[in-house]
C-alpha cells in the first residue's frame, strides 16, 4: 500500500466518521433534555460543535429545529462522492 492509497482510505475513513457523528447529533437534537456535556454524549458533541457553529449564525433554526447537523451531512456525504466516489477525482487520478 503506498501512500496515496493510505491517504485516501484515511479521507474515507474521517469523512464516514464526520458523516456518522453528525447524524448521531441529529439524534440527539430530539432529545434537549440530554446535557452533552457529559459522556457518552460528549463524544459526539465536542467533535461537531465547531462546525456547527458558524453554520448556525448563518442558517438559523427553521420551527425551532437546528438544521446545521443536517446541512453537514450534505456537505460530508457530497466532498466523498466528488472525491472518494466510483467517478471521483481522487479515484479517477489513482487509475
Amino acid at each position: 500500500m503506498d501512500i496515496v492509497n493510505l491517504g485516501t482510505w484515511v479521507l474515507g475513513f474521517l469523512l464516514g466518521l464526520a458523516i456518522l457523528l453528525f447524524i448521531l447529533r441529529i439524534v440527539l437534537t430530539w432529545y434537549p433534555q440530554v446535557d452533552l456535556n457529559r459522556f457518552p454524549f460528549n463524544v459526539v458533541a465536542w467533535p461537531t460543535e465547531p462546525f456547527l457553529i458558524p453554520v448556525r449564525k448563518i442558517v438559523p433554526p427553521l420551527g425551532g429545529v437546528d438544521i446545521s447537523p443536517i446541512i453537514w451531512v450534505g456537505i460530508c456525504t457530497l466532498l466523498r462522492e466528488i472525491l472518494l466516489g466510483q467517478q471521483g477525482i481522487l479515484t479517477m487520478a489513482l487509475r
